[in-house]
């Protein structure tokens, strides 16, 4: 990070060592990149076909390590390739609660065999899997070509566990000698047992003719992954790291172990299921520092390749391959193996205010008053550690927050909500009936002799609960009913922070990986799972509270793969420069193309205080985002919307008005999410696959299918560059309706005011007519309609009702869901889900037409049952605009509207 966007850790680093560990200092990365190449031979003859696909043998004949193979593919065209132990001493971690349900197998049979390999099929035979001898190899075959080659470079991996008690006198010499043989690691003055030994895994996969990769969230980085030959490998292990550095490879708060490759004819995936410490490299060829020797035109007929390297320290070898071959339909395999994002309740889709901290009542009731006086709708408005007793969770400061229900009644009336922080930490205070229930009950980590772990945080002095324990979710989701946590509403929600979890005098500022979880695990398996427990167990006391009637809303910090079925996350501590403003972006888009995609970065950013500019700029980027929350420190000056002077407080109040209006289109998306996995936020290559101009862009992106937002994020700009994509598309500025060519790059001039958003045509867009002053009143708002119209006059899109708060969707399938499409000049209107029972009153007040060549001479709409009616429109040459207003049409109703 460049000098001046340094600030001033809240952590201070003692004596100046580095905080986080690179890849050197990583003993089981050491020895996995420096050891020896092992032989590992598939011992065709012990194939055995089984209704979960194949088993085989694996052996290294130098160690004599004997390895279990088994390979399943699953009826949404997923490969699985699980590798463990063949007699362990004791079971290896395998990752529980994250994949959603066992995937269906096919059953495999025989196609070719020979004494070198085996080759086998199902189904229909479109897909193979082939099994080499020597050297071992599992490639996956489409139509006969091989996609994926498991084990490639022959970097696979696999150290048994072993028992201390045998290790000999002979081993402990070793330990002072041979770092890579230790049963011990330290780093600065922190030291890990290893209560079974090194017990690392790794592999590599070769992804033939791909030479694009994304995901793996979360890294501060670019959208597409880089070669990590010039530097350190991604490094998955989640982290509390304040004012992280930028287009750095180092871990964050989460992490979602799903690599997503895209060319131009198929997108596919590799998900490793494993919630220990991992690395990633990630090696492109031919690349031109490998080629060198090679004439440029011999080296680009050279197929493209990405080797893959996955090196986790412990657990066994869980690895989906996600076949695609369309990037919706790797979506739909992700969320099929994992869970679909959870359908936020519609406040959660406004606009967020939080501050590390609102001072008091009185101070929380006057921001909510300055959002009404300055017109500026909002939804929620959150407190930090500081309302809470002496950073007790689930207690109100008794000075400050001395009548918390009535604050929340105060705010119910208005149809806003209040959210509170609930951290992993629990003050150890022998005093407080919380903490002695949870250590009674057996809620807390240990430490590796057996006694309740202690570390530092927000209160001093804490232990932490036990997430992964169920009958710790269980008792924890408890702590939410309104009896037992004094001073709550059903208006109040919850945000889980500090869950990686954050220890402040732990090694790399989080717990020991030697501490001791339920069912006896170390810590070190399941590090990146800590944060996932917590939210899991949050949302469930959410539903219970509510008696399994209302949607929860949480947002967490930490997160693994799943996390998307629990709600949202954000991108953690910022700072308020431009960088970290552009940066939000591929982060966003990274996290969307992992699964996790109701997500946002902390407007203005967390730590230091945005010039006027900058503020405007990122409310602009944000209101064009999944999660909208302005949040900072308690260093930061004040900053809601209104302190900066009525020219910014205009153009905020603009952006999040706009925001509110076009939440019926945010919401539909939502809904697709939650039923097919594409997510709202996409990268452009997700909708334009085969251009290859879109592959690594990522300061602009798709909102949907429709709108494409180019968010400015330089100071002092007067214009803009945007790439519209696909060149036999239309474009259509949102603002000021000019109609541009696909293929080509839009220089914009650009105002303050200015928000770069452009309609594709062939689309559909619904949006509220006005913004009212919260997301409740959007159900009573009449729509307007945009209809854009693409080259051969068509256009189609959907909308998605429902009453915004309960599961009635789910259980009644009380929802709306409505299609409008466009051809030959009528626009229908009408059901697109046989389902759906949802009465509601919701109007169309108006349709503004797209890409209409001459002026109509008349305008009709017919509903059914009623008489054709002429309908008011104007008409504007110059754009190809047509209006049609006072229109007053039943969403869920069917009608048309006739142009001639």
């Amino acid at each position: 990070m460049a000098e001046e966007n340094q600030p001033v850790s809240v952590i201070p680093d003692d004596e100046g060592q580095e905080k986080f560990k690179k890849s050197e200092h990583v003993a089981f990365y050491r020895r996995q990149m420096q050891g020896p190449n092992l032989q590992y031979r598939a011992l065709l003859d012990t194939m055995v076909l089984t209704e979960k696909g194949a088993r085989f043998e694996l052996l290294e004949p130098d160690t004599q390590t004997r390895l279990l193979l088994s390979v399943s593919p699953c009826k949404n065209d997923t490969v699985r390739i699980l590798i463990d132990e063949l007699q362990p001493i004791k079971s290896r971690y395998r990752v529980p609660d994250v994949i959603t349900g066992e995937p269906q197998c096919e059953q495999l049979r025989v196609e070719r065999q020979t004494k070198d390999s085996v080759t086998l099929s199902w189904s229909s035979g479109r897909h193979q899997v082939r099994v080499w001898h020597f050297p071992f190899q599992v490639e996956i075959l489409c139509e006969d070509e091989v996609m994926v080659t498991f084990n490639s470079k022959g970097k696979l991996w696999f150290e048994m566990l072993q028992d201390r008690a045998r290790a000999t006198s002979h081993d402990s010499e070793l330990e002072e000698d041979a770092p890579g043989l230790l049963w011990r690691e330290t780093f600065r003055q922190f030291v890990d047992i290893k209560a079974n030994g090194p017990s690392s895994t790794g592999a590599d996969l070769c992804l033939h003719g791909f030479s694009h990769v994304y995901g793996l969230p979360e890294h501060a980085d670019s959208l597409q992954l880089r070669d990590t030959r010039d530097g350190e490998p991604y490094r998955l292990y989640n982290l509390d790291v304040f004012a992280y550095d930028l287009y750095s490879r180092f871990g964050l708060y989460g992490s979602v172990p799903l690599l997503v490759a895209h060319k131009v004819d198929r997108t596919l995936g590799v998900f490793w299921l494993n919630a220990s410490e991992t690395f990633v490299n990630i090696h492109y060829s031919p690349t031109d520092h490998e080629d060198e020797q090679t004439p440029p035109v011999k080296r680009r007929r050279l197929q493209p390749q990405t080797d893959v390297h996955w090196l986790s320290e412990s657990g066994v070898i869980d690895c989906v391959v996600l076949l695609g071959p369309s990037p919706q339909q790797l979506f739909s395999q992700y969320a099929q193996l994992t869970g679909y994002q959870a359908l936020p309740p519609l406040f959660a889709l406004g606009y967020h205010q939080c501050r590390w901290n609102y001072d008091d009542e009185a101070d929380v009731k006057a921001v909510d008053a300055g959002f009404d006086h300055h017109n500026i709708p909002y939804d929620v408005i959150w407190l930090d550690i500081e309302h809470t007793d002496g950073k007790r969770y689930f207690t109100w400061d008794p000075v400050h927050f001395p009548d918390p229900a009535g604050l929340q009644r105060h705010l119910e009336k208005k149809k806003r909500k209040l959210v509170v922080i609930s951290d992993p930490h629990i003050k150890a205070d022998p005093d407080w009936s919380l903490y002695c229930e949870a250590r009674d009950g057996g809620h807390f980590v240990k430490d590796r002799e057996g006694q309740l772990y202690h570390g530092s945080c927000w209160p001093g002095e804490s232990c932490y609960l036990d997430f992964s324990s169920p009958a710790t979710r269980a008792w924890y989701s408890r702590c939410f009913t309104l009896e037992k946590y004094k001073g709550t509403t059903p208006s109040l929600f919850v945000w889980n922070d500090m869950n990686e979890p954050s220890v402040f005098d732990g090694p790399e500022q989080t717990m020991p990986k030697d501490a001791v979880h339920y069912g006896g695990w170390e810590h070190r398996e399941l590090h990146n799972l800590y944060g996932f427990y917590q939210h899991m167990a949050t949302v469930e006391g959410l539903i219970t509270r509510s008696g399994g009637s209302e949607r929860p809303f949480v947002l967490s910090r930490s997160f693994f793969a799943g996390s998307q079925r629990l709600g949202a996350v954000w991108t953690g501590d910022n700072v308020a420069s431009w960088g970290y403003l552009k940066i939000s972006i591929p982060m966003l888009l990274s996290l969307s193309v992992a699964g996790i995609v109701f997500c946002g970065a902390d407007v203005g950013g967390f730590i230091r205080d945005p010039d006027p500019e900058l503020l405007v700029r990122w409310y602009q980027a944000a209101a064009l985002q999944p999660f909208f929350r302005g949040h900072s420190a308690n260093v930061t000056k004040r900053r809601e919307p209104w302190l900066f002077g009525d020219k910014v407080t205009a153009a905020i109040r603009t952006v999040i008005q706009q925001r509110y209006c076009l939440l019926p289109y945010w919401y539909t998306l939502f809904y697709q999410a939650h039923t097919s996995g594409l997510p709202p936020l996409r990268p452009l290559w997700v909708e334009f696959s085969q251009d290859q101009s879109t592959f690594t862009v990522d300061n602009q992106y798709m909102i949907g299918g429709a709108l494409l937002a180019c968010p400015v994020t330089e100071p002092g700009l007067q214009e803009v560059k945007v790439s519209l994509p696909g060149s036999g598309e239309i474009w259509y500025d949102v603002h000021s309706a000019k109609v541009h060519k696909g293929g080509e790059t839009l220089s914009l001039p650009v105002t303050l005011d200015t928000v770069p958003l452009f309609q594709r045509g062939g689309s559909v867009v619904c949006r509220s007519t006005v913004s009212g002053s919260c997301t409740a009143e959007l159900q009573q708002l009449p729509l307007s309609i945009t209809v854009a119209l693409n080259p051969q006059g068509a256009a189609d899109g959907e909308l998605y009702l429902d009453d915004g708060h309960s599961f009635s969707y789910r259980d009644r399938k009380a929802f709306c869901l409505r299609r409008f499409s466009m051809l030959s000049g009528r626009l229908l209107c009408h059901a697109a889900s046989e389902e759906g029972t949802f009465d509601c009153d919701t109007v169309v007040h108006s349709v503004t037409f797209l890409g209409v060549k001459s002026k109509p001479s008349t305008v009709t709409v017919h509903v059914s049952g009623a008489k054709d009616t002429p309908a008011a429109f104007q008409y504007t040459q110059t754009y190809y605009k047509l209006t049609a207003s006072n229109l007053n049409l039943r969403v869920a109703m069917d009608w048309e509207i006739q142009i001639v």
